[in-house]
């Protein structure tokens, strides 16, 4: 795997290693209050860059029309499975990411243990087979266990799996958005909210396990989003950028997750959702024509990786 970072600019670069300053200070100050010898001895193992920064078609537009800006990815590689828990390890290092001062681009990051990634890559699940192939390695600890050559699945096993994952989640998605239009009309608007969150975080699900068998666990529609993005960039279009009333309708609907549910002062308008209703039927809409599309791919026998 690569370990340079000569392709991007400088100002980039920089910010890479705050992101990695950032990340293990958290993590060491999170380790201080381990419960078990066990847990103390967790440690980080690999920080690996992904996605359009590591692959050198990044979009850096945030003053543009677009109003696009492409997110850093990283995968981080843990020795044991207490140490992925984000709320315990890993949240602080979060807050501290979206919050400091000298990063201007977002950064997300997933959490598994070594374990975890060599059986998937053994498995052939392609998320992880194209991590380590166009991936970059920011972190390796001297001595840890290396990553595992990726294994190819066949095109039968490329099908079933995307036609599992898209039989399980588009139906889902379409449930919640009638869902969620039924509580509009019933004026549940927190309600609605809550399902219309559902729908998008269970379409952006559908089109991330078609296409890579990997989805992670979060509920973030912010993350999801960016990750679906990078696979199809039409899906730029779904969610309009360009206005701060654009950009906070999406926050809304982003913080409907826990919000929506728990807090008195959340509050969101029929109009509101009714917008945000119409970006999400797109939204789903386009999910399915490149699922299905993806999915007569890999009947013809087309590669299974993105």
């Amino acid at each position: 795997m690569r370990s340079d970072l000569d392709h991007l600019p400088h100002g980039k670069q920089r910010e890479l290693q705050r992101v990695m300053e950032i990340l293990f200070e958290e993590f060491a100050d999170a380790m201080k209050s381990a419960s078990s010898p066990k847990k103390k001895d967790g440690r980080i193992l690999k920080v690996v860059l992904f996605g359009s920064y590591a692959r050198g078609n990044w979009v850096d537009e945030p003053h543009t029309a677009k109003g696009y800006l492409s997110d850093y990815d990283l995968l981080i590689v843990v020795n044991q499975q207490s140490v992925v828990d984000f709320a315990t390890y890993w949240y602080r290092a979060e807050d501290r990411l979206m919050r400091d001062a000298g990063l201007k681009t977002p950064v997300n990051f997933i959490v598994h243990t070594i374990d975890e990634v060599n059986n998937a890559l053994a498995e052939g699940q392609y998320f992880f087979s194209d991590i380590i192939k166009e991936g970059i390695a920011l972190y390796d600890l001297k001595g840890s266990t290396p990553f595992v050559t990726p294994k190819l699945q066949t095109a039968e096993e490329a099908v079933a799996t995307a036609e599992k994952h898209f039989d399980f989640w588009m139906p889902l998605a379409q449930h919640s958005l009638k869902l969620s239009r039924d509580s509009i009309d019933d004026q549940i608007l927190r309600d609605a909210a809550f399902l219309l969150h559902q729908a998008v975080e269970r379409a952006y699900t559908c089109l991330l396990l078609v296409e890579t068998n990997y989805s992670p666990s979060t509920h973030s529609i912010k993350f999801l989003r960016s990750l679906a993005e990078q696979i199809d960039p039409e899906l730029i279009t779904v969610w309009p950028r360009e206005t701060k009333h654009d950009r906070r309708l999406f926050e809304l609907l982003k913080r409907a997750y826990v919000d929506a549910r728990y807090s008195e002062h959340y509050a969101i308008t029929a109009e509101e959702l009714v917008w945000l209703g119409e970006r999400a039927e797109i939204l789903r809409t386009l999910v399915e024509t490149r699922s299905r599309e993806k999915i007569g791919q890999l009947r013809a026998g087309a590669p299974a990786g993105m």
